[in-house]
Order: C-alpha cells, then sequence, then structure tokens
C-alpha cells in the first residue's frame, strides 16, 4: 500500500514503524523540523517538512495515488483540514485521530474514520488492567457492549459444560456469546457450537451486550 502519515509525534512515530516494517510505501508529512529529521533518520520512508493543511503539500506526498490517509497530530483543527483536502484526491481510505470527543460528529459528518483519544483509550485500558486482571483484551461497541478476552480459571461456574448447558444454567444470558476459544493444545482458535465444552485455562473471546460487569466476568472466574 501507498501510506501518507501525517505527523510524526507521539502516535505517528509508532504507526510510520508499522507501516514501513510491512513492507508498505510510507511517505510521512510533518511541520516540525526536529520531528521531521527524526522520522527520516529512523525509518525507510520519504519524509516531508511541511504543513499538510497547504494542498500543495498533500500534492507533493503523492496523494494522487494514496490507498490511505493516517492523520495523527494532536489538533483536531489540523486533522480536520488534512482529512479535507484529501477527499478532494479521492483517497479510498482516510483515518484521523480525534483528541475532544465533541469533535466526533464533525469527523463522521465528513466521512472519515476515526480512532478516539489514543492517550484516554490508553489510561482506560491500564486502568482495566489494575481493576480486572483477568481481563487480557477488551474493545468498545456501541455506548454499552464490549467485546472481550478472558481467561477461564479453575473452578468457574462455566467449567465443564457446553455452551449450551451453560445457558440452559443462566450463566449466558441473552445479551451474551461466547465467539472464540484459544486453547493450548488447539494450533488455532475454536469456533463455539452449542456443544462446544468450555475448559479452565481457555482464553474466550465473549460479546457482551451489558459490558464487562461483575456478574458477567464472575461466570469465568472462581
Amino acid at each position: 500500500m501507498y501510506v501518507v502519515i501525517v505527523g510524526a509525534g507521539d502516535i505517528g512515530i509508532p504507526l510510520i514503524e508499522i507501516a514501513t516494517s510491512g513492507g508498505n510505501e510510507v511517505v510521512v508529512i510533518e511541520n516540525d523540523d526536529e520531528r521531521a529529521e527524526r522520522a527520516a533518520s529512523q525509518f525507510d520512508c520519504l519524509v516531508l517538512n511541511a504543513d499538510a493543511t497547504v494542498k500543495e503539500t498533500l500534492a507533493d506526498a503523492g496523494l494522487d495515488r494514496a490507498d490511505a490517509v493516517i492523520s495523527t497530530t494532536d489538533q483536531d483543527a489540523t486533522n480536520i483540514m488534512v482529512c479535507l483536502l484529501s477527499q478532494e484526491f479521492d483517497v479510498p481510505q482516510i483515518v484521523s485521530v480525534v483528541h475532544n470527543p465533541n469533535h466526533m460528529n464533525i469527523f463522521r459528518q465528513i466521512g472519515v474514520n476515526t480512532m478516539q483519544n489514543p492517550q484516554r483509550l490508553i489510561a482506560e485500558y491500564l486502568y482495566r488492567a489494575v481493576r480486572r486482571p483477568s481481563v487480557v483484551d477488551y474493545m468498545h461497541i456501541g455506548e454499552e457492549a464490549e467485546v472481550f478476552e478472558v481467561a477461564v480459571e479453575e473452578g468457574a461456574p462455566i467449567v465443564g459444560l457446553t455452551i449450551s448447558e451453560a445457558a440452559e444454567e443462566g450463566l449466558l444470558g441473552d445479551e451474551m456469546l461466547i465467539v472464540a476459544i484459544e486453547r493450548d493444545d488447539n494450533e488455532r482458535p475454536i469456533t463455539p457450537r452449542g456443544n462446544t465444552r468450555i475448559e479452565s485455562g481457555d482464553m474466550v473471546t465473549a460479546y457482551s451486550g451489558t459490558g464487562i460487569t461483575e456478574s458477567v466476568l464472575d461466570v469465568f472466574l472462581s
């Protein structure tokens, strides 16, 4: 892919590393001299030390043939302008970081895929890691629903039961769905069916329409 990344800051640098190591053709636009020089010295990519809110800069970056533009600056106004200008080049994928939740609607209205305030997401992830260490990973869906990974503990209520049996006993309500199971002696994740039996040590990926509540987690913990 031909990817244009705007911003070489705390978010942009790891993104540049991932994109370049993945074999993509990457162009970086960074207005700050020091950051631009750092990116140019660290990664195999073209770095333009210029203002990405100027259409000519985006043209120099080759937006007319770009597969994706990702704007990662710490200013929502800059990211919005970059996205609007990118649309004039008909870039197939335009993605932006959004720092202020109140600006989410603006990005949606202009048809841009967004990632909300990464710093807040990291903070929430760390808080959850302390509060609920059994939850390995999670993702919000809408306002309340969440998909999460949890390690099933020995002695948990669901251990030894099939998914159908767990549902019959009320352990899995209408808002709960087990979507995948990772097991040490299986090379690939298990796609669960009604007769799939849950074992201790399983890494379960589950969907909860009510979020990761204590009652939801208690099913998998001893």
